[in-house]
């Protein structure tokens, strides 16, 4: 006896969903934070936080920050 279509739907989706939450997973553990530089000739680079153009950047994106939620909302 053939499974009944919606049973092969929900399988199919949620074994889709078992594959996405263990991509997460595994892009959780090995994420690390990391400064990406785009220059105008479209090439591009990437910093991490311990080297010390990182560490810079993260400091100044940092201010920006801190200086974007001070201004007055409209």
């Amino acid at each position: 006896m053939p499974p009944k279509p919606h049973r092969v739907l929900l399988d199919r989706v949620s074994g889709y969903a078992d594959e996405a939450a263990a991509y997460m997973r595994r892009r959780r553990v090995s994420r690390r934070p990391f400064a990406r530089l785009y220059y105008a000739g479209g090439r591009s680079s990437d910093q991490a936080t311990d080297s010390l153009a990182g560490g810079e950047l993260f400091a100044a994106a940092g201010r920006l920050i801190e200086v974007a939620g001070k201004r007055p909302k409209p």
